[in-house]
């Protein structure tokens, strides 16, 4: 095993998605209600307000905390195992970790098209690789992307996204979302995993599939990123990265949910809804601190409109219940930028009870204009762990410390 080191508003209708016992989803006919609550539009007139200056930027990171976390594995998109709150649990004198995973090719640019989850053992700012968390027969799909992991009476329920079709020849960016449980043994092996279960689907009405077999990282649609939630009375929700059904766009990304009732998983309207403004609002996840809910997402500077300068980051919400509406944070929402001089250092940054945050190390080098992009990837992206970052919330506002 290899020790990695990281540091640290008409809106009428709900979809009816019913999980049989057999495991396999069978979808019962759409059920319309009228729905009070629009989504919260981010907007460019609040996107506006980042040239007013005063940013939350993170540290740069260099050469030390970029350096590869082994000779073998390039590692992004990173959560933890926690319990129903999201709170990390003790596992091993530390926690448990998931994040995207391959093996080191020289252009990393092709991850995203090989993506495996596999498991790490955190301990402080080490992580020690364990191994591929799915059997790769198990794998509903030709690759895996992000999701989330709870902890509740001893099993696993790990929550994530099947890209492509298995077995596929030729890229594709077709995406569903899934769920498959194991028992968290006494020794801290899984047991044996459940057949993955699709758990919702895209209605064309919300939410737009993301069926493309042609694209690009950045200009896809969004159907992805599942992450759980259970409010304080108990309900469970999942959030996830999706793309307008009802505007759709080139720039039509919106922050999906869904809630369980039982055994079924109903859609709701977006929380926020971006269209005109951003394509992609990834890897979305609430966390409950002094009593509201603050809503975090990453998005890439080249996802946003023409016209529009954001920077890469990560970006935020509160709101009082889930239902909304969202007040964005610093009234723009940018919670954590690169720093100017390193736009592309960090990406995927994901929030812990703490306010600690983690993301990976991405293309962290300065620029080098004299050679092209693709011969200067490999020496310029990190591939592991970031440092962790803390931050400080106060209602709608947020500020990075230290």
């Amino acid at each position: 095993m290899a020790v990695f080191h990281g540091w640290r508003c008409d809106w009428p209708s709900l979809v009816h998605i019913n999980i049989a016992t057999t495991g396999h989803m069978t979808a019962l006919n759409s059920k319309f209600a009228e729905i009070q609550r629009p989504p919260t539009l981010w907007t460019a007139e609040a996107l506006a307000l980042l040239a007013g200056g005063g940013l939350g930027q993170a540290a740069v990171i260099g050469a030390k905390c970029a350096r590869p976390m082994s000779p073998e594995f390039d590692v992004w998109d990173a959560w933890p195992l926690a319990d129903p709150s999201g709170q990390p649990v003790a596992w091993r004198g530390g926690e448990l970790w998931f994040a995207l995973t391959v093996v080191r090719a020289q252009n990393p640019e092709e991850r995203h098209h090989l993506a495996r989850i596999h498991h790490f053992h955190r301990l402080g700012d080490q992580f020690t690789h364990l191994g591929q968390t799915l059997p790769e027969e198990l794998s509903p799909g030709a690759r895996q992307w992000s999701g989330s992991a709870r902890l509740e009476d001893g099993q696993v329920t790990l929550y994530f996204t099947a890209t492509g079709h298995k077995g596929d020849t030729s890229l594709s960016y077709f995406q569903r979302l899934f769920l498959c449980r194991a028992d968290l043994l006494a020794d801290g092996e899984f047991g044996t995993w459940s057949q993955p279960v699709e758990f919702l689907q895209a209605d064309g009405h919300f939410y737009r599939p993301a069926d493309e077999n042609e694209g690009e990282p950045g200009k896809i649609k969004a159907f992805r990123d599942p992450s759980h939630y259970r409010s304080k009375d108990g309900q469970d929700y999942v959030l996830f990265s999706g793309s307008s059904g009802r505007h759709p766009s080139l720039h039509d990304g919106v922050i999906g949910a869904a809630i369980k009732q039982g055994d079924d998983y109903r859609l709701l309207p977006p929380l926020i809804d971006a269209r005109g403004v951003c394509n992609e609002l990834e890897r979305a996840h609430i966390v409950d601190h002094q009593g509201q809910l603050y809503v975090f997402w990453s998005s890439q500077r080249g996802v946003f409109a023409p016209g529009i300068a954001a920077p890469t980051g990560l970006y935020g919400a509160v709101a009082e219940t889930i239902d909304g509406p969202w007040t964005f944070l610093n009234g723009h929402g940018l919670v954590i930028a690169n720093p100017a001089e390193r736009p592309t250092q960090a990406y995927s940054w994901w929030v812990l009870p703490d306010l600690s945050v983690t993301s990976f190390v991405d293309y962290w080098g300065p620029e080098d204009n004299t050679r092209p992009e693709e011969e200067t990837r490999r020496a310029r992206f990190g591939g592991t762990f970031a440092p962790f970052v803390q931050i400080e919330l106060d209602g709608a506002t947020s500020r990075v410390v230290g």
